[in-house]
């Protein structure tokens, strides 16, 4: 018999900051419509219902870029659907009906770029001065870079491409501080194992006394909260099935470039 889930999304408060791009293409030899941009602003209130606010856009007469904030229940293949599903709608309405190509990109876009997220996660043991150097030390073992997963390369599938990058936070109950180097161990090496099961790629991760940084290739079927509580409750679960994290978690997307490079110019 499985375990119930310790965690849940009920009565969560997470914090958060997810921004997406979506970038969009006509099909064959057609050309989007000069009032696209229009068309896409009339239809921010639709998106705003399925848990996404329109930041910013570009439009040409061959290429639309729409960037959102989301709701940490959304996932990319929705924001992906979603975007299509509702853009082609409303121009249908508007009489200026146009085909999207199938192929699309979604990108996780955040105020960090991947380098910063990954040297801060890289310098935590350091960052926070342990009296004990030995003990800082031994913690650094629990702090792990994989050169072999490259957030920059894309998940490709039939319907595009997704980068799809997330810094997700976990902390423990009442801030409690484990000094415990097996159970920190335990975090670190089951943390990875997670990841393989649930077709993450973690590129680097932080195992602290009183929190969990991990900066990850997310499952585009799954959103920022699922993929939070499965490291909460399947850790949990390894550790005695007791509730060792607080139930908050933070989730941030990031990627090569910054939200300076789609903010509209003045």
């Amino acid at each position: 018999m499985q375990p119930q889930p310790l965690y849940d999304g009920r009565n969560l408060r997470p914090a958060y900051q997810l921004r997406y791009g979506w970038t969009g293409w006509p099909t064959g030899n057609t050309s989007l419509p000069t009032e696209l941009s229009d068309v896409a602003r009339q239809a921010a209130e639709l998106w705003e219902s399925d848990g996404l606010r329109l930041l910013e856009l570009r439009c040409s007469s061959q290429e639309a870029q729409l960037t959102f904030s989301a709701e940490p229940e959304v996932a990319p293949v929705l924001v992906a659907s979603r975007v299509k599903g509702r853009l082609q709608y409303a121009l249908r309405k508007a009489g200026l009906p146009v085909q999207f190509s199938r192929k699309l990109a979604i990108r996780s876009i955040g105020e960090n770029r991947t380098d910063d997220v990954q040297q801060y996660i890289r310098s935590q043991v350091a960052n926070a001065a342990f009296a004990d150097p030995d003990f800082a030390n031994r913690l650094q073992q629990c702090t792990v870079a994989d050169a072999n997963v490259v957030l920059s390369q894309p998940t490709e599938t039939d319907s595009g491409r997704y980068w799809y990058n997330l810094h997700v936070v976990l902390v423990t109950e009442e801030r409690y501080q484990r000094g415990d180097e097996q159970w920190l161990g335990k975090i670190r090496d089951q943390s990875f194992h997670i990841a393989r099961k649930k077709g993450y790629a973690i590129s680097c991760l932080s195992v602290m006394p009183d929190h969990l940084h991990v900066a990850l290739r997310g499952n585009i079927g799954q959103s920022p909260q699922e993929i939070a509580l499965t490291f909460q409750n399947n850790l949990a679960y390894v550790l005695g099935q007791v509730r060792v994290w607080r139930h908050t978690y933070y989730a941030g997307t990031f990627s090569e470039y910054d939200m300076q490079a789609v903010r509209r110019r003045p």
